[in-house]
Protein backbone atom coordinates (compact mmCIF):
# COMPACT_ATOMS: atom_id res chain seq x y z
CA UNK A 1 0.00 0.00 0.00
CA UNK A 2 1.67 3.28 -0.83
CA UNK A 3 1.86 5.87 1.81
CA UNK A 4 -0.09 9.23 1.45
CA UNK A 5 1.66 12.51 -0.55
CA UNK A 6 2.29 14.30 2.96
CA UNK A 7 3.87 11.35 4.52
CA UNK A 8 6.14 10.81 1.25
CA UNK A 9 6.97 14.43 1.33
CA UNK A 10 7.47 14.67 4.75
CA UNK A 11 10.26 11.12 4.65
CA UNK A 12 12.23 13.46 2.19
CA UNK A 13 12.66 16.10 4.38
CA UNK A 14 15.84 16.86 6.32
CA UNK A 15 14.62 16.19 9.50
CA UNK A 16 17.45 15.49 11.28
CA UNK A 17 19.00 18.95 10.43
CA UNK A 18 16.25 20.75 11.93
CA UNK A 19 16.95 18.61 15.19
CA UNK A 20 20.23 19.16 15.06
CA UNK A 21 21.19 22.38 13.51
CA UNK A 22 24.41 23.12 12.21
CA UNK A 23 26.38 25.67 15.07
CA UNK A 24 26.61 29.31 13.67
CA UNK A 25 29.52 31.87 13.54
CA UNK A 26 28.34 35.63 13.26
CA UNK A 27 31.42 37.78 11.53
CA UNK A 28 31.64 41.44 12.32
CA UNK A 29 33.84 42.49 9.91
CA UNK A 30 35.44 45.86 11.77
CA UNK A 31 38.07 47.26 9.49
CA UNK A 32 38.67 50.94 8.86
CA UNK A 33 39.93 54.14 10.75
CA UNK A 34 37.83 54.26 14.07
CA UNK A 35 36.64 58.00 14.22
CA UNK A 36 32.94 60.30 14.92
CA UNK A 37 33.35 61.96 11.12
CA UNK A 38 33.12 59.90 7.48
CA UNK A 39 35.31 60.19 4.87
CA UNK A 40 36.30 57.84 1.75
CA UNK A 41 36.87 54.91 3.23
CA UNK A 42 35.02 53.41 5.80
CA UNK A 43 34.90 54.97 9.08
CA UNK A 44 33.90 52.63 12.40
CA UNK A 45 31.74 54.23 15.33
CA UNK A 46 29.17 53.24 17.49
CA UNK A 47 26.80 54.79 15.74
CA UNK A 48 27.12 52.86 12.28
CA UNK A 49 27.91 49.73 14.16
CA UNK A 50 25.20 48.95 16.82
CA UNK A 51 22.60 47.64 14.28
CA UNK A 52 25.60 45.38 13.36
CA UNK A 53 26.77 44.21 16.47
CA UNK A 54 22.86 43.72 18.03
CA UNK A 55 21.83 41.57 15.09
CA UNK A 56 25.44 39.52 15.31
CA UNK A 57 24.06 38.23 18.75
CA UNK A 58 20.36 37.60 17.95
CA UNK A 59 21.22 35.02 15.31
CA UNK A 60 19.61 31.76 15.95
CA UNK A 61 21.74 28.56 17.14
CA UNK A 62 24.39 31.17 17.43
CA UNK A 63 27.89 29.32 18.93
CA UNK A 64 30.25 32.40 18.79
CA UNK A 65 30.70 35.86 17.41
CA UNK A 66 33.75 36.46 15.44
CA UNK A 67 35.49 39.66 14.82
CA UNK A 68 37.33 40.46 12.10
CA UNK A 69 39.65 43.24 12.71
CA UNK A 70 41.59 45.59 10.41
CA UNK A 71 42.08 48.75 11.74
CA UNK A 72 44.85 51.06 12.24
CA UNK A 73 43.14 52.72 15.54
CA UNK A 74 41.45 56.40 15.38
CA UNK A 75 38.93 57.55 18.18
CA UNK A 76 40.04 56.30 21.30
CA UNK A 77 36.58 57.30 22.61
CA UNK A 78 34.60 55.25 20.03
CA UNK A 79 37.08 52.38 20.74
CA UNK A 80 36.14 52.35 23.62
CA UNK A 81 32.44 52.80 23.09
CA UNK A 82 32.64 49.79 20.27
CA UNK A 83 34.42 47.57 22.55
CA UNK A 84 32.06 48.23 25.12
CA UNK A 85 28.72 47.36 23.25
CA UNK A 86 30.10 43.85 22.16
CA UNK A 87 31.49 42.88 25.82
CA UNK A 88 28.61 44.03 27.18
CA UNK A 89 25.93 41.74 24.66
CA UNK A 90 28.91 39.14 25.12
CA UNK A 91 28.19 38.72 28.90
CA UNK A 92 24.55 39.37 28.66
CA UNK A 93 23.90 36.73 25.80
CA UNK A 94 26.54 34.11 27.52
CA UNK A 95 28.04 33.94 23.98
CA UNK A 96 31.73 33.42 23.84
CA UNK A 97 33.50 36.16 21.18
CA UNK A 98 36.79 35.54 18.83
CA UNK A 99 38.60 38.28 17.74
CA UNK A 100 41.03 38.10 14.40
CA UNK A 101 43.68 40.74 13.23
CA UNK A 102 43.96 41.02 9.45
CA UNK A 103 46.17 43.76 8.13
CA UNK A 104 46.33 45.72 11.19
CA UNK A 105 44.95 45.81 15.14
CA UNK A 106 46.74 48.83 15.77
CA UNK A 107 46.35 51.06 18.30
CA UNK A 108 42.10 51.38 18.58
CA UNK A 109 42.39 48.66 16.10
CA UNK A 110 43.88 46.51 19.03
CA UNK A 111 41.61 48.27 21.77
CA UNK A 112 38.79 46.63 19.57
CA UNK A 113 40.26 43.36 19.06
CA UNK A 114 40.90 43.01 22.89
CA UNK A 115 36.98 43.00 23.11
CA UNK A 116 37.54 38.72 22.17
CA UNK A 117 37.81 36.12 24.72
CA UNK A 118 40.11 34.79 22.68
CA UNK A 119 42.47 36.81 20.05
CA UNK A 120 44.18 35.30 16.98
CA UNK A 121 46.31 37.15 14.02
CA UNK A 122 48.20 35.75 11.05
CA UNK A 123 52.12 36.00 11.27
CA UNK A 124 52.65 39.32 9.78
CA UNK A 125 50.22 41.18 11.01
CA UNK A 126 50.53 44.17 12.92
CA UNK A 127 49.38 44.00 16.12
CA UNK A 128 49.69 46.50 19.13
CA UNK A 129 50.79 50.56 19.24
CA UNK A 130 49.23 51.12 22.73
CA UNK A 131 49.74 54.57 23.61
CA UNK A 132 48.11 57.76 22.78
CA UNK A 133 49.10 60.35 20.04
CA UNK A 134 48.32 64.09 18.85
CA UNK A 135 49.78 65.49 15.62
CA UNK A 136 49.74 68.78 13.70
CA UNK A 137 50.91 71.31 12.12
CA UNK A 138 52.43 74.88 13.07
CA UNK A 139 52.62 77.93 11.07
CA UNK A 140 53.57 81.03 12.94
CA UNK A 141 56.65 81.58 10.54
CA UNK A 142 54.42 81.32 7.25
CA UNK A 143 51.88 83.91 8.12
CA UNK A 144 54.93 86.19 8.75
CA UNK A 145 56.73 85.64 5.41
CA UNK A 146 53.17 85.96 4.05
CA UNK A 147 52.94 88.99 5.90
CA UNK A 148 48.99 87.80 6.98
CA UNK A 149 48.37 89.26 11.01
CA UNK A 150 46.29 85.85 12.42
CA UNK A 151 43.58 87.54 14.81
CA UNK A 152 42.08 85.02 17.43
CA UNK A 153 39.33 86.27 20.17
CA UNK A 154 38.65 84.07 23.24
CA UNK A 155 36.83 84.47 25.83
CA UNK A 156 39.23 82.68 28.09
CA UNK A 157 42.81 82.41 28.46
CA UNK A 158 43.11 79.34 27.06
CA UNK A 159 40.50 78.95 25.24
CA UNK A 160 42.61 79.02 21.57
CA UNK A 161 45.29 76.40 23.10
CA UNK A 162 47.15 74.86 20.27
CA UNK A 163 46.41 77.24 17.86
CA UNK A 164 49.01 76.07 15.02
CA UNK A 165 48.82 80.05 13.99
CA UNK A 166 50.93 80.69 16.78
CA UNK A 167 53.73 79.62 19.03
CA UNK A 168 53.62 76.90 21.19
CA UNK A 169 53.20 77.59 24.50
CA UNK A 170 54.77 75.61 27.28
CA UNK A 171 51.84 75.06 29.54
CA UNK A 172 49.49 74.47 27.00
CA UNK A 173 51.82 71.64 25.81
CA UNK A 174 52.23 70.28 29.00
CA UNK A 175 48.26 70.29 29.87
CA UNK A 176 48.24 68.19 26.22
CA UNK A 177 50.55 66.14 27.54
CA UNK A 178 48.45 65.29 30.93
CA UNK A 179 45.01 64.63 28.89
CA UNK A 180 47.11 62.33 26.75
CA UNK A 181 48.28 60.36 30.00
CA UNK A 182 44.34 60.14 31.01
CA UNK A 183 43.67 58.32 27.99
CA UNK A 184 46.63 56.46 27.68
CA UNK A 185 45.68 54.74 31.11
CA UNK A 186 42.51 54.13 30.55
CA UNK A 187 43.70 52.09 27.00
CA UNK A 188 46.15 50.48 29.71
CA UNK A 189 43.44 49.53 31.61
CA UNK A 190 41.72 47.68 29.06
CA UNK A 191 44.33 45.85 27.88
CA UNK A 192 45.49 44.38 31.87
CA UNK A 193 41.65 44.06 32.53
CA UNK A 194 40.97 41.86 28.98
CA UNK A 195 44.64 40.00 28.78
CA UNK A 196 45.26 39.98 32.71
CA UNK A 197 47.83 37.33 33.43
CA UNK A 198 48.33 36.26 29.62
CA UNK A 199 50.46 39.46 29.32
CA UNK A 200 54.09 38.02 29.53
CA UNK A 201 57.30 40.45 29.78
CA UNK A 202 57.56 43.93 31.20
CA UNK A 203 54.85 46.17 30.88
CA UNK A 204 57.51 48.98 29.74
CA UNK A 205 57.73 47.04 27.20
CA UNK A 206 54.29 46.01 26.36
CA UNK A 207 52.50 49.60 26.96
CA UNK A 208 55.28 51.42 24.88
CA UNK A 209 53.45 52.20 22.25
CA UNK A 210 55.61 49.97 19.70
CA UNK A 211 53.93 47.45 17.26
CA UNK A 212 54.60 43.81 16.43
CA UNK A 213 54.13 41.26 14.03
CA UNK A 214 51.77 38.43 14.68
CA UNK A 215 54.42 36.07 16.07
CA UNK A 216 55.64 38.57 18.90
CA UNK A 217 52.13 39.63 19.76
CA UNK A 218 52.05 36.20 20.35
CA UNK A 219 55.02 35.71 22.41
CA UNK A 220 53.94 38.95 24.03
CA UNK A 221 50.45 37.76 24.84
CA UNK A 222 48.74 40.32 23.44
CA UNK A 223 47.46 37.40 21.45
CA UNK A 224 46.74 33.93 22.06
CA UNK A 225 47.13 32.38 18.83
CA UNK A 226 48.33 32.39 15.13
CA UNK A 227 44.86 31.38 13.10
CA UNK A 228 42.56 32.76 10.44
CA UNK A 229 38.91 32.92 11.23
CA UNK A 230 37.83 29.97 9.18
CA UNK A 231 40.14 27.75 9.92
CA UNK A 232 40.03 28.78 13.55
CA UNK A 233 36.07 28.51 13.77
CA UNK A 234 36.23 25.26 11.86
CA UNK A 235 38.65 23.86 14.52
CA UNK A 236 36.49 24.54 17.17
CA UNK A 237 33.30 23.86 15.93
CA UNK A 238 33.37 21.61 13.36
CA UNK A 239 33.27 21.66 9.59
CA UNK A 240 30.21 22.06 9.41
CA UNK A 241 29.38 25.57 11.04
CA UNK A 242 28.10 28.17 9.32
CA UNK A 243 29.91 31.55 9.54
CA UNK A 244 27.20 34.38 8.70
CA UNK A 245 28.73 37.65 7.82
CA UNK A 246 26.87 40.55 9.73
CA UNK A 247 26.53 43.75 7.39
CA UNK A 248 25.39 47.22 8.00
CA UNK A 249 21.83 47.17 6.74
CA UNK A 250 20.73 50.02 4.20
CA UNK A 251 17.18 49.44 3.07
CA UNK A 252 16.16 50.24 -1.04
CA UNK A 253 14.47 53.37 -0.38
CA UNK A 254 17.15 54.88 1.60
CA UNK A 255 19.54 53.95 -0.90
CA UNK A 256 17.49 55.69 -3.71
CA UNK A 257 16.02 58.35 -1.74
CA UNK A 258 20.65 58.93 -1.04
CA UNK A 259 20.95 58.47 -4.75
CA UNK A 260 18.69 61.19 -5.74
CA UNK A 261 19.54 63.73 -2.47
CA UNK A 262 23.47 63.33 -4.16
CA UNK A 263 22.18 64.74 -7.44
CA UNK A 264 19.92 66.85 -6.29
CA UNK A 265 22.99 68.59 -3.80
CA UNK A 266 25.55 68.53 -5.99
CA UNK A 267 25.88 72.49 -5.63
CA UNK A 268 26.91 72.18 -2.63
CA UNK A 269 29.69 69.46 -2.63
CA UNK A 270 32.73 71.17 -2.76
CA UNK A 271 33.57 71.79 0.87
CA UNK A 272 32.40 67.68 1.52
CA UNK A 273 34.40 66.81 -1.44
CA UNK A 274 37.53 68.95 0.55
CA UNK A 275 36.66 67.38 3.85
CA UNK A 276 36.70 64.19 2.04
CA UNK A 277 40.43 64.73 0.58
CA UNK A 278 41.99 65.94 3.94
CA UNK A 279 40.42 62.94 5.77
CA UNK A 280 41.41 61.14 3.09
CA UNK A 281 44.77 61.85 3.49
CA UNK A 282 44.96 61.45 6.86
CA UNK A 283 43.31 57.82 7.31
CA UNK A 284 46.18 57.59 4.48
CA UNK A 285 49.16 58.48 7.18
CA UNK A 286 47.29 56.34 9.52
CA UNK A 287 47.67 53.05 7.49
CA UNK A 288 51.02 54.20 6.22
CA UNK A 289 52.49 54.19 9.58
CA UNK A 290 52.59 50.54 9.35
CA UNK A 291 53.70 49.85 6.06
CA UNK A 292 50.14 49.47 4.11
Amino acid sequence: MKRPLVRRLLARLPVERFRNPPPVVAVVPLAGIIGRFGSFGRTLNLRSLAGTIERAFSLPDLAAVALSVNSPGGSPVQSALIAGRIRALADEKKVPVFAFAEDVAASGGYWLLSAGDELFADESSIVGSIGVVSAGFGFPELLKRLGVERRVYATSEHKAGLDPFRPEQTDEVEHLRTVQDDIYQAFCRQVRARRGEKLRGEEADIFNGRFWSGRAALDLGLIDGIGDLRTVMRQRFGDKVKLRLIGERQPWWRRRLGLAAARATRGVEAAALLDGLIATAEDRAAWSRYGL
